[in-house]
């Protein structure tokens, strides 16, 4: 048996000073989690821009240096024939070599420059950067490729 003054069980205090330190806890755990979710897809994102890029600097860079006797000039780029055809090319939403949209990817941007640049050892050569951003966010990626004149 208890003797009468001997107390059993919690108080008032104790019990809202411990719900007061769990739930601090509980909301930093909590907040962790809310960022961790709320970023969880950028790397898919980054990995899909990085893609595209890929496959647009691949398109081009395997064009001739430079445009072929009696070649294309125009702005289809089904027709394109050398890597300056590309340059000051701009897709809103993702679009395949024929110009025909992709519509899984409609919420990125594609923007191509091609300039001319002389590399180590007088090597001329085109430096194409593919630009690829999505609507929406701020950040985007910058791929940069170089078609030498060999």
């Amino acid at each position: 048996m208890h003797p009468k003054n001997q107390q059993i069980g919690v108080t008032l205090v104790e019990l809202i000073l411990s719900m007061v330190i769990i739930s601090i806890a509980l909301t930093g755990v909590l907040t962790v989690m809310n960022l961790t979710v709320s970023h969880s897809a950028d790397p898919i994102i980054q990995h899909q821009a990085t893609a595209i890029a890929e496959s647009y600097l691949e398109e081009i860079l395997l064009q001739a240096y430079q445009n072929p006797v009696g070649g294309y000039s125009g702005v289809d780029r089904s027709q394109f024939d050398d890597v300056d055809d590309y340059n000051g090319l701009s897709n809103v939403g993702v679009k395949d070599h024929l110009g025909n949209s992709v519509a899984a990817l409609a919420n990125y941007n594609v923007s191509v420059a091609v300039s001319a640049v002389t590399l180590t050892d007088s090597v001329q050569a085109k430096k194409v950067t593919v630009t690829v951003s999505l609507s929406g966010l701020g950040s985007s990626l910058n791929l940069v490729g170089y078609r030498a004149d060999y």
